[in-house]
């Protein structure tokens, strides 16, 4: 799960990248503004890469997901990557913990298989 989650994560340390790129022809926004948010944002999705597999650390994911959607509301094309990105998110997690289970089966089938010295 691991792999999966940490790829999609840092796809998304990109994407607001540069969508902070984008906000900054706002005129109604600050810079400074713009790049706390981004900041905190990027830093958060390169944290998590580490904390994924903690307790928590999926629920964090999900925070910053809805996030991403929400800044749509200042850069409308997050809308639409912030879903896609959600989507990636929920297939990582999904499909992440099934091939952790079928590791796991496949270990503990190994080591049953063993002969014993």
């Amino acid at each position: 799960m691991r792999t999966l989650c940490s790829s999609t994560l840092i796809g998304e340390f990109f994407v607001i990248g540069f969508a902070g790129l984008v906000a900054m022809k706002d005129d109604a926004l600050s810079m400074t503004a713009v790049w706390t948010v981004c900041g905190v944002a990027m830093l958060l999705s390169v944290v998590l890469c580490g904390m994924v597999t903690r307790p928590g650390g999926v629920h964090l994911g999900w925070a910053l997901q809805i996030a991403l959607v929400a800044s749509g509301f200042v850069v409308p094309m997050m809308f639409f990557l912030g879903a896609v990105f959600a989507g990636l998110w929920w297939a990582s997690v999904h499909y992440g913990r099934k091939v952790d289970e079928a590791k796991a089966q496949w270990a503990a089938q190994a080591g049953a298989d063993a002969p014993p010295a």
